[in-house]
């Protein structure tokens, strides 16, 4: 068993997590995974039952019941950098005791399922589906922080050389999302292989008044697969949610709504009745 310091790993004085201020007790098996706090409550309006809610920053936490089974929800904030506080911290709260600060005997594993928005980079992917990322490319840095790990990380020299073929500078990494978890939203036929970007602007190839020091970053994504794998959207979390999950042992898939075509410059005329679409057959599927 491992020891983790109380700089390590903080705990609230009321037992609960540094950041997410969720107690143990508190953590269900099967958690939503927002970014934007204000969707949480439109996730958690078809529980049967709300128990718990909790705000702190920009982590907002629902847990109640649906159909007789626990379930929770949770806002992570945009980017990378915040799903680092919330799997390192969700992971925490099942797989070490709280009070002798050691690692468990028993390895509890999270199944765990976001909702987010995305957009699309090929022509033929429109706007207004709903697309299941079977693995995510990032390109923020983590991979130079942490060792991810485990079965369904990407093969780093693959990456290697892929990233060379786009003429990016910096090392990226990549995971797979959860087979079980993919075939239990076997309803959303479209399926692909996702960016993460660490920023909205110059990273997704937007300019705005600075100039992007990689003008042509998205057309040259979108015209070079990974290993015969079209990169078919970009978003902002993904891979880190992807990375993390694989290397602690936890389910993990990502589920999109396609809001924009960046190729044809369109984009949805109901963005909020495509979330709410997302959310009830995310919600029918694990019921």
């Amino acid at each position: 068993m491992t020891y983790f310091s109380p700089t390590d790993l903080i705990i609230n004085p009321d037992g609960s997590s540094y950041h997410l201020a969720i107690r143990p007790d508190q953590v269900t098996d099967q958690i939503i995974l927002v970014g934007d706090p204000e969707r949480v409550p439109k996730v958690s309006q078809y529980f049967d039952r709300i128990d718990v809610k909790i705000h702190k920053r920009e982590f907002v936490s629902h847990f109640g019941e649906l159909n007789g089974k626990r379930i929770g929800v949770i806002s992570s904030g945009i980017g990378a950098d915040n799903v680092e506080i919330v799997l390192n911290e969700l992971d925490a709260l099942v797989n070490i005791d709280f009070d002798t600060r050691l690692t468990k005997n028993l390895h509890r594993s999270l199944n765990l399922i976001r909702l987010g928005t995305s957009g699309s980079i090929q022509e033929s992917i429109p706007v207004d589906t709903f697309l299941i990322s079977e693995a995510a490319i990032g390109f923020d840095n983590l991979a130079q922080f942490y060792g991810f790990s485990g079965s369904h990380m990407l093969d780093e020299a693959a990456l290697d050389l892929w990233a060379k073929t786009i003429q990016y500078p910096i090392p990226v990494y990549g995971a797979k999302a959860s087979a079980k978890l993919i075939n239990q939203f076997e309803s959303i036929p479209l399926r692909g292989y996702t960016l993460t970007a660490p920023g909205f602007y110059a990273p997704q190839g937007r300019t705005v008044r600075m100039n992007s020091l990689l003008p042509n970053f998205l057309t040259d994504v979108s015209a070079h697969a990974f290993e015969g794998n079209m990169i078919t959207n970009i978003e902002m979390e993904t891979a880190a949610y992807y990375a993390f999950a694989t290397s602690l042992g936890h389910e993990m898939i990502s589920l999109n709504a396609i809001l924009a075509n960046r190729i044809t410059h369109e984009f949805s005329t109901d963005p909020e009745g495509q979330m709410r679409k997302l959310i009830e057959l995310a919600l029918d599927s694990i019921a």
